[in-house]
C-alpha cells in the first residue's frame, strides 16, 4: 500500500513576508501582535500550527505553508504535509512541519520536500537559523524529515494533546 499524505488544517498566524510576530490568543479569540522580529528578516512562508496538537515545547505543533501569495491571520489553509525541520529553540525541540497548499495546482507535485527546490529549504532553515540573533537567543538547525516522519509526527502530538486533556 502506498503511502498517503497527511492533510491537515494549518491555522495561519502569521503571513509570508511578515516581520510581525502575531499569536492567537484563544481566551480572547482574538490576533495580538507579539513582537516584531529584531532582526531585518520576513517570514520565508506562511507560518501557523495544528489545533489540537501538543508539541514538546508546550504549544500548539508549528507548521509553515509554503504558498503562491501570502494570505492573512486567521486564514485556514487545507494543507499537504510533505515533511518538517527537526530545530532547537532556547534549549526546546521545536519541530516545525513544511507543507504546501492542496487547493493550489501549482503544488499538484509536491509530496515531499525533496520535490522543493534546493534554494527554498535553504531559506527556511537560514531564516531559523538567524531570526533570534539580535535578541541574544539561540536556535539549532537539525536534519530535514519527508512526510512519513512527518506523519509520525502529527500523530505523537495529537495522542500527547489527548492525553493532557484527560487530566
Amino acid at each position: 500500500m502506498a503511502f498517503e499524505n497527511k492533510v491537515v488544517e494549518a491555522f495561519i498566524e502569521i503571513p509570508t513576508g511578515s516581520q510581525n510576530k502575531y499569536e492567537f490568543d484563544k481566551e480572547r479569540g482574538i490576533f495580538k501582535l507579539d513582537r516584531v522580529l529584531f532582526s531585518p528578516m520576513f517570514y520565508p512562508a506562511e507560518y501557523g500550527y495544528l489545533e489540537n496538537t501538543l508539541a514538546l515545547d508546550g504549544d500548539p505543533l508549528d507548521i509553515l505553508v509554503i504558498t503562491t501569495n501570502p494570505t492573512f491571520p486567521g486564514c485556514v489553509i487545507d494543507t499537504r504535509v510533505i515533511g518538517y525541520l527537526n530545530m532547537v529553540d532556547s534549549g526546546e525541540e521545536d519541530a516545525k512541519l513544511i507543507g504546501v497548499p492542496v487547493e493550489d495546482p501549482r503544488f499538484d507535485e509536491v509530496q515531499s520536500i525533496e520535490d522543493l527546490p534546493q534554494h527554498k529549504l535553504k531559506e527556511i532553515a537560514h531564516f531559523f537559523e538567524r531570526y533570534k540573533d539580535l535578541q541574544g537567543k539561540r536556535t539549532e538547525i537539525g536534519t530535514w524529515e519527508g512526510p512519513e516522519a512527518a506523519a509520525k509526527l502529527i500523530d505523537e502530538c495529537i495522542a500527547r494533546y489527548n492525553e493532557t486533556k484527560k487530566q
